[in-house]
């Protein structure tokens, strides 16, 4: 999560999260002062903001938390149509919370509302991101459906929406053009330029009337007109790894690989590192290396953490050669907590948030400004290039970190003891002051009761 504010930062902050926490039913009323920074370089603010001020930017993760279908409801809500009507209705959270990946995302901005920017209105988008692994959901085929992946398909388009559009992506790998086949028949095929490389989009209009002439529901199907061999998908331009390396509850380190897999460029990025307060960061042990040698980065900002008060924030601006892996390294220390500072669960371990990566990546495809033009709606949903260049930001996976954790059951233990040791003298104890004891009698008496029983006349 992160924000832009006017004056009064630490307080609309505070307010902005209790009230997200309300609509989306998330946890964000966890979101403090040990878990917020304000980052230098890394985020800018979107849309007509003045402000470049980067005092009034916070930025928090919780990497504790999950998305949950009691997050997806009030998502859902805020859409037009809800649920009801569009590609909404596809939304099922039984298949979504089933899938390999998911991520839902709320951006607002502040926009024109015509070319001459008289007046100014606040752009809601929505984003959901979900991916299926059909290969194994399909018996080792790659064909799929929107009713296989979703149990759903879709019957009509939000009456409030001015364009409601599947995009298809059907680009040609290895000359496989011919060798997939996608039904119904597309609207229309559209091509754009993304992350730097030439898409073909097989485009279904659901505004179009006549795309439910002949059939009430639209279920998109793609299926391959002979089977595939298994081959590696395309390695990203960009991409990280992060771990910690280690041993023992005293010391560790915390390693970043940054992989810049261009075969002739180079191209700077923007790291940023956020570390909780009880990992005590040696910065005296920070290394960056890449082909073996020293890359000293070209910017770097430093915030120490403060205990209980502020995590650390870590900024660098590194250069990465073309072909080649770069590694971070930095020493930390665990810190001592208070008990009362556990999580419920301390044995799992502590998480830690996730670095985040924002860089310009070449681009050997140059993108048409009549594309921009004929798709507003295309352009806003996927990054594309603008010239020699696009703008990529990544996250990282978490890392999960043991601190020293207490023996919790011991309290536990020494109460059950306590009271079972009490209970059993106590009760002894209670059982002599509280008897009252008669003398019994002798073996004469005894026998004689015995001989009267067998002859009928009471005992003695």
């Amino acid at each position: 999560l992160w924000y832009l504010f006017s004056p009064s930062v630490d307080k609309a902050w505070k307010e902005l999260t209790n009230i997200l926490s309300g609509i989306f039913c998330a946890s964000l009323n966890f979101i403090d002062s040990t878990n917020t920074v304000t980052p230098t370089a890394s985020f800018k603010p979107l849309g007509l903001a003045n402000g470049t001020d980067h005092r009034l930017l916070r930025y928090t993760v919780l990497p504790r938390e999950v998305v949950c279908t009691e997050n997806l409801t009030p998502w859902k809500k805020l859409l037009p149509c809800g649920s009801k009507a569009g590609l909404a209705v596809l939304l099922k959270a039984e298949r979504l919370f089933h899938s390999s990946y998911h991520s839902q995302a709320v951006h607002i901005r502040p926009i024109c509302r015509d070319a001459s920017c008289l007046a100014v209105s606040w752009e809601l988008r929505q984003t959901l991101t979900v991916v299926f692994d059909s290969f194994c959901s399909s018996q080792g085929k790659k064909d799929w459906s929107l009713f296989k992946m979703f149990s759903r398909t879709l019957t009509d388009a939000c009456p409030l929406a001015s364009e409601s559009k599947v995009y298809v992506d059907i680009s040609p790998k290895n000359k496989e053009k011919e060798l997939l086949e996608v039904t119904p028949a597309p609207t229309s095929v559209h091509e754009a330029v993304v992350q730097g490389d030439k898409r073909t989009y097989a485009v279904y209009d659901l505004l179009s009337p006549s795309l439910f002439n002949t059939s009430r529901s639209l279920n998109v199907q793609l299926k391959w007109k002979r089977p595939q061999d298994s081959s590696e998908l395309p390695t990203p331009v960009l991409h990280a790894q992060r771990y910690v390396s280690g041993y023992g509850l005293q010391t560790g380190q915390i390693c970043t690989l940054i992989y810049n897999t261009h075969p002739y460029r180079a191209f700077p990025v923007m790291l940023l590192e956020t570390v909780p307060w009880y990992l005590r960061l040696y910065v005296h042990t920070l290394t960056i290396t890449t082909k073996g040698k020293e890359n000293k980065p070209s910017y770097i900002h430093y915030e120490p953490a403060q205990d209980r008060r502020r995590p650390h924030l870590l900024e660098m601006l590194i250069q990465l050669p073309a072909s080649s892996v770069t590694k971070i390294t930095i020493q930390f220390e665990r810190a001592l907590l208070k008990w009362t500072e556990y999580t419920p669960d301390p044995n799992h371990g502590f998480y830690v948030g996730s670095s985040v990566l924002s860089a310009l990546l070449p681009s050997v495809i140059a993108m048409k400004d009549v594309d921009v033009e004929q798709s507003p709606l295309f352009t806003s949903l996927f990054p594309s290039s603008d010239g020699s260049s696009y703008f990529v930001r990544l996250y990282t996976e978490p890392l999960l970190v043991n601190l020293p954790t207490p023996d919790f059951s011991m309290p536990y233990n020494v109460i059950c003891l306590t009271c079972t040791v009490v209970a059993v003298c106590y009760g002894s104890f209670y059982n002599l002051l509280t008897r009252t004891f008669q003398g019994g009698g002798g073996l004469a008496k005894r026998l004689a009761n015995i001989i009267r029983r067998f002859r009928g006349v009471p005992p003695l």
